[in-house]
């Protein structure tokens, strides 16, 4: 069992309240995921030409100063390193693959955690309450996020295992559920050059999502391709540079709620998370539809 939550703004005034509405959804999933917590946010873009990469350092007391001197040696595009906790946001002009290959050659304690123009994701093991304190998510401003509690079942309790999963540019997808064919599909998408950094089931569908884009299929293509080939019970949370979307499985036996104002749309998997919002009350409210794709963009 996990939890799920996603914030879209539909207005500038929103945008400036993001993180102050999302946090308290965060932390109402608390008891549906204890273990570890994470968040996707989509705000600051970086100007044209430029990338921007979230980077988790796994080994405790990293020398992020030595790993910025190293790679400003290597891309002199480098434009910043910003560190959040054993978080860094860096910035650049070159290519999101050349600084990813790097960093594993590298350094293999620094994972990415995801690359593009606006999206960003920290998490973290720990309770949700822990993981909101730690990076400030109350003081998010930004157009839209995620955000996942975590109750482990299938695979170990750590950081690099908790979700938003990065599934290419600027996408991430979150998930409350288990997949039953995730090892076959694993050993299939690595040969076709999906890079895989845990056992975990999730990381699994947001890595069929990355190859279905990488063949040229729009997202909502390969969503409708997931319900094929993905065995399980599901319900996604997928964000994009522009929105967000929600897909559950053609049986949906995982909880999902969706609620739509003039401000905003939020989904959770419990209605006790949009609770919180304003004009939660007065809100357009229903239940995913199973196998039907819902999405939202600017």
């Amino acid at each position: 069992m996990c939890g799920i939550v996603g914030l879209f703004a539909k207005t500038p005034e929103f945008e400036s309240q993001l993180g102050h509405y999302l946090a308290p959804m965060l932390l109402e999933m608390t008891d549906r995921g204890p273990d570890s917590a994470g968040v996707a946010v989509y705000r600051n873009p970086v100007g044209d030409g430029q990338v921007k990469l979230t980077l988790l350092s796994t080994a405790p007391w990293f020398a992020w100063q030595d790993f910025e001197h190293a790679l400003r040696n290597a891309f002199p595009g480098v434009t910043g390193l910003w560190l959040m906790g054993n978080h860094a946001i860096l910035t650049a002009h070159a290519a999101s693959g050349d600084l990813a290959s790097w960093i594993r050659a590298n350094y293999p304690a620094v994972r990415v955690n995801s690359s593009g123009s606006t999206i960003e994701i920290y998490k973290q093991k720990g309770l949700p309450a822990e993981v909101a304190h730690n990076f400030g998510v109350s003081q998010f401003v930004g157009t839209h996020a995620l955000a996942h509690t975590r109750m482990a079942t299938e695979s170990a309790v750590t950081t690099e295992h908790s979700h938003p999963f990065s599934t290419g540019e600027d996408l991430c997808l979150v998930h409350n559920g288990s997949l039953s064919n995730h090892n076959r599909l694993r050993t299939q998408l690595a040969k076709r050059g999906i890079h895989f950094t845990t056992d975990n089931d999730s990381e699994v569908a947001a890595g069929f999502l990355t190859w279905r884009l990488m063949e040229g299929d729009s997202l909502e293509a390969a969503l409708d391709r997931a319900i094929v080939e993905l065995d399980g019970f599901y319900t996604f949370a997928i964000g994009t540079r522009d929105g967000f979307a929600v897909l559950r499985d053609p049986i949906a036996c995982k909880p999902a709620v969706i609620a739509e104002t003039e401000q905003w749309v939020a989904m959770a998997s419990e209605y006790r998370a949009l609770a919180v919002l304003p004009g939660a009350d007065q809100a357009d409210c229903w239940e995913p539809a199973p196998g039907r794709i819902y999405s939202w963009s600017h």
